[in-house]
């Protein structure tokens, strides 16, 4: 959409301009014209406050967590529209964290205490070392952790938990080349994002991916009517529905039907070869399983249905 119109704005929103939920009643720190092109400094989940060996879990500030830079006001956004958020490129701080506690994710019973580890990251690559001294070489693959606009209403979700709205939705497809779209429940939209992690795995399953500070540079545009229930991820490849819910099967069902839903709109087939199709080339998978919301993606490639995109 409006791929020749000029891009009016190019701004950085800096670690300064940070808010902690999703809310219509939150202050905007800028007001743009669509399409608009904007750098966001982002600080990582911690607010910055692990980024030393020494820096322990059981003395940071818990109100500081899961920070996001923003928010925008996009003129022009109204109810029902989508949100078109093109992530162009991702810019990695030279270190990063990752961390494991007691009682929290899957494994958590299983950990005494908090444990943190520190770790550069250069030449593509996260420089791991674990307490014996093993050494990993992780390849980086940068991706958004949260990413949002306002929720409907008078709604006020923290940025830790996932929704209709996006938020912390730890979605390894949400990365450079890929474009978001976010249902706009409020005018403006008041769009933000944060906690960038330079690789996670799919669930995110011991609470942390590989937190880090980076800049972020996205392409915001408006898709007007074209509101999905839940987010709708497109990259070259593929599209994908991101839906949270309360437990996993609940987002897998959702998930499944919206997937359906937008294939049986943009296309003439009927219900038997729609469900048949994504039986054979569909993939249900698990983004997160720790936050307050599960949050899980139904896959789909284009290549096999002519016409298929947001």
């Amino acid at each position: 959409m409006g791929s020749e119109r000029m891009v009016k704005y190019k701004m950085k929103i800096t670690k300064d301009n940070v808010f902690y939920s999703f809310c219509s009643r939150n202050e905007q720190a800028v007001r743009v014209d669509a399409p608009a092109t904007l750098d966001f400094e982002t600080m990582d989940c911690f607010g910055n406050q692990l980024r030393n060996p020494e820096d322990i879990m059981e003395e940071i500030n818990w109100d500081r967590i899961n920070p996001a830079t923003g928010p925008v006001y996009v003129n022009g956004a109204e109810p029902g529209d989508a949100l078109k958020v093109t992530i162009n490129s991702i810019e990695l701080n030279e270190k990063g964290t990752v961390c494991c506690l007691n009682e929290e994710g899957i494994l958590g019973a299983r950990i005494e205490g908090s444990h943190t580890r520190v770790a550069s990251v250069s030449d593509g690559k996260v420089h791991y070392e674990a307490a014996n001294g093993l050494k990993v070489d992780i390849p980086v693959k940068p991706m958004i952790g949260v990413i949002g606009v306002a929720p409907e209403g008078e709604l006020n979700i923290n940025t830790g938990t996932p929704g209709k709205h996006g938020g912390n939705m730890d979605t390894t497809m949400i990365g450079v080349g890929a474009t978001l779209y976010l249902p706009v429940a409020v005018e403006g939209a008041l769009f933000g994002l944060g906690d960038l992690h330079a690789v996670m795995g799919d669930g995110e399953i011991g609470v942390s991916g590989f937190e880090i500070p980076a800049d972020v540079n996205v392409t915001l545009d408006i898709c007007k009517g074209r509101a999905q229930e839940y987010p709708v991820l497109e990259t070259e490849d593929y599209l994908a529905v991101i839906v949270s819910k309360e437990t996993v099967d609940e987002a897998c069902q959702r998930a499944t039907e919206l997937m359906q839903e937008i294939i049986a709109e943009r296309t003439d087939l009927d219900m038997p070869d729609i469900v048949m199709l994504m039986s054979l080339l569909g993939n249900l998978q698990i983004c997160q399983i720790v936050d307050p919301e599960k949050t899980v993606r139904f896959v789909f490639p284009k290549k096999y249905i002519p016409g298929l995109m947001f």
